[in-house]
């Protein structure tokens, strides 16, 4: 069940997040970030450092999460990681309870940043997660960047079957995935996920089984974008010197499956 309201565009109407359909695909949802602030019809804020219940983000992070460092700005939503009076910062927000869809082409243009022990990430989290958990609720990681390993491209799916260390992933490097905006696409079917990065090919998941066990996929996900700082994917070390650094994200967009998949 989709959370939010189809609106039907009319002439010279602009909006940072909105949905519309056209004659060679239906936009189910797109955001922009358009303006000077975050629409708060689409996106919350996620702050703290996870406790009580998720210290360290589950992950030992060593970041606090907090709005300040999350704007909106020259069209784009920009997160700043910092280190201010020795304790870390950055931002994080997700789409829970507002933005929640199942299927779709998912295209994301974004900008990572590089330091080390920094974790830019683009992923999805079941809209059930309250009620069932994780890994039950399944995750889809569109876009994930490890300061400390150059130049390389995580995607993953964690399932009850496999998480944490899921075996469901793959680690690409691209040459200049550093440097400027690129855009990352993942295509979620009832059957397979498949990702890309500029158009190439990188991992297609289909599952052995398909119980929720195996592909906990075949229900409402939303989206979270953040940009952690060390924890057991960004690493230990992290260097103070190549901070404040920014994560940018120009658009998402997600439209429905072409026919002919």
């Amino acid at each position: 069940m989709k959370k939010y309201t189809e609106i039907i565009l009319s002439a010279g109407l602009v909006a940072g997040s909105l949905f519309s359909s056209c004659a060679q695909e239906k936009v189910i949802f797109q955001e922009d970030f358009v303006g000077d602030s975050l629409n708060m019809d689409v996106w919350n804020y996620e702050e703290g450092d996870g406790c009580p219940n998720l210290c360290g983000w589950g992950n030992n992070e060593a970041q606090i999460y907090n709005r300040e460092y999350v704007e909106v700005k020259d069209g784009n939503l920009v997160i700043t990681a910092l280190k201010k009076d020795d304790q870390y910062y950055s931002g994080k927000i997700n789409s829970k309870g507002n933005v929640e869809f199942t299927y779709g082409v998912i295209e994301v243009r974004a900008k990572v940043a590089t330091g080390k022990g920094l974790w830019p990430a683009i992923w999805m989290l079941g809209a059930d997660i309250s009620e069932v958990g994780w890994p039950a609720s399944g995750e889809i990681d569109i876009l994930e960047y490890i300061g400390r390993e150059p130049q390389k491209v995580f995607t993953s799916l964690h399932t009850p079957a496999s998480h944490g260390n899921t075996i469901n992933t793959k680690k690409t490097k691209i040459e200049g995935i550093d440097e400027g905006f690129h855009t990352y696409k993942a295509v979620w079917t009832e059957e397979y996920i498949e990702f890309f990065v500029d158009g190439q090919q990188l991992y297609k998941f289909t599952p052995k089984q398909y119980d929720e066990k195996h592909y906990p996929f075949k229900k409402d996900f939303y989206f979270l974008i953040n940009m952690a700082v060390g924890g057991n994917l960004g690493g230990a070390e992290i260097n103070d010197e190549a901070l404040p650094d920014k994560f940018y994200v120009d658009y998402i967009k997600v439209t429905e499956l072409p026919e002919d998949l």
